[in-house]
């Protein structure tokens, strides 16, 4: 049954499923859909056009669904998606996307730390861990399993790639490829996310190539397309081996070190 505090305001056009938990001082605009099983802290803000799934933990003080902060926006109708089973600490900021019609989408099972921001037109996939006052611009995609550690600057459009790891203070202007571990205002690739990978399954030899491809890729001072070349050649074309190149091939195509900008 649903558990609604008395000062709670719940427009009559929200659709809430039963089963779900709303705290004190929350507000569910029009056209907002609360899933099965999610739970509302106090004072959070699921703003109009916003989807949750099912069994979504809000914390206190969140605003979802915000209108985007995009000077092109003009009011057009536009969308936030969120998918099950996420964690969203305490005032997180997510916003609705700009361009009628278009969407941000969070994914299933990510834990989204407290004080992050996530601008419009991005993409958190799946199982992503976003840590403290992290802030993501607007069309950044967040490939699965990623980590990203506290106080890190996302800039717009780039890519960070599955199970990559991203250290605290790190400023990120490029696509982060995936499986590496990358730190620093120079955002400097260090090595493959071994204990990462590790806990996911991936077998010795598997990471043992990617090792590989990541030292003559990023330490070897071959041009790009050089390192590529001689990893398909030398290096097991192991499936994660295989996206690497894929990863960097479409990065190369991109405009500034990242691959979603054309």
């Amino acid at each position: 049954m649903q558990n609604i505090h008395p000062t709670a305001i719940i427009s009559p056009q929200a659709h809430i499923a039963q089963d779900v938990e709303i705290g004190p001082f929350c507000i569910v605009e029009p056209k907002a859909v609360v899933g099965n099983g999610c739970i509302l802290r106090p004072h959070v803000t699921i703003r109009t056009n916003t989807v949750l799934g099912d069994r979504n933990y809000i914390n206190q003080g969140a605003i979802l669904g915000g209108d985007p902060q995009d000077r092109k926006y003009s009011g057009e109708e536009t969308f936030l998606e969120i998918g099950d089973d996420n964690f969203i600490g305490e005032f997180v900021t997510i916003h609705r996307a700009t361009g009628a019609g278009n969407k941000t989408i969070v994914g299933n099972r990510n834990y989204i730390m407290a004080f992050v921001h996530m601008g419009h037109n991005g993409t958190i996939t799946d199982d992503c861990t976003i840590t403290n006052n992290v802030a993501i611009a607007g069309h950044v995609t967040i490939e699965e399993k990623a980590t990203i550690g506290g106080m890190v600057g996302v800039h717009q459009f780039v890519r960070i790639g599955k199970m990559a790891m991203v250290g605290g203070m790190s400023r990120i202007a490029r696509d982060v490829p995936p499986f590496m571990i990358v730190e620093g205002v120079e955002q400097t690739v260090y090595d493959i996310n071994a204990i990462g990978l590790r806990r996911i399954g991936i077998k010795p030899d598997e990471r043992m190539a990617l090792h590989k491809a990541c030292k003559l890729i990023f330490k070897s001072k071959l041009a790009l397309s050089n390192a590529i070349e001689i990893v398909q050649r030398e290096v097991p074309q192991t499936e994660e081996v295989k996206y690497l190149i894929a990863f960097m091939e479409r990065l190369y195509q991109g405009k500034n070190g990242r691959g979603d900008q054309r």
